[in-house]
Formats: structure tokens, sequence, C-alpha cells
């Protein structure tokens, strides 16, 4: 249904309410009648289509704003006695197996895998599948 069809439905009901008149009983005030014939229809303007690129500009203030960027190298449950006796040295077997690909979060939300590189003595990650726009959208639910 088009909004013309709609605006015409919508008169015609507007209409169809001014006609009645009101039943004895129904405990209607005079002056909530007095209202009622002092009502006006609604006068709408036409709404204009947005040009997207005036949209995009107005994207630009998105651009500052700070993300966190974190990747996720494994994890593991201890009981708090096995925590308490971890010293220097001590290893901590992960989940993730070596060589598996890293999670990539940004505000805690999965957006990418990699693979851990090494770029002038400081580690680093090399994407090699990033999610597509729908799954992001669909993690944010």
């Amino acid at each position: 249904m088009d909004q013309d069809e709609l605006a015409a439905q919508w008169e015609q009901q507007v209409q169809n309410e001014g006609n009645k008149t009101d039943e004895p009983g129904q405990g209607a005030s005079p002056e909530a009648a007095q209202e009622v014939k002092d009502a006006k229809a609604a006068n709408f303007t036409q709404l204009s289509a947005v040009n997207p690129a005036v949209g995009m500009n107005n994207l630009e203030f998105l651009l500052d704003i700070p993300l966190q960027v974190s990747v996720h190298v494994g994890s593991t449950k201890m009981l708090i006695k096995d925590l308490l006796q971890l010293g220097q040295g001590s290893i901590i077997e992960l989940s993730k197996l070596a060589g598996e690909p890293m999670d990539v979060l940004v505000n805690d939300k999965l957006i990418a895998r990699g693979e851990v590189v090494v770029v002038n003595d400081k580690f680093g990650i090399r994407l090699t599948d990033v999610m597509n726009v729908t799954d992001r959208v669909e993690q944010l639910k």
C-alpha cells in the first residue's frame, strides 16, 4: 500500500468518525463534543528523498570514536589453588592449538580471525578471515 492510499484511508476514517453522533448514555460531555467540532484536518507536507552522498558526509564524526581492539589467544579454567601456585616459568595450557587462528575482537565482538606475525620485533596479526557484515550484525542482537 502506497502513501497516497494510506492517506486517503486515514482521511476517510477521520470523516467517518466526525459524522458519528454521540448516543445518549455514552457519557460524552458537551465540552468533548465542542472539541470534536473544533478539530481540523492535519496538513502534512510531502517528504523528499535524502541524497545518500549527504548522509555519508554526516558519518565523518564517527571516524574519531575510539574502539578497543584485542586479540584472543586462548582461555582456560583454573582452580584458585592452582592459580596461587603459579610462578615465574609456569606454563598455562590454553584452549587453542598452536597454529590455530586467533580471534580479533572489537569492543568484545568477534570481527575477524588471523595468524600471529612478528613485525619489527613486535607481535602483530595478519587477518586471514574477516566476518561479513551480516554475521557481524547478527552478533549485535
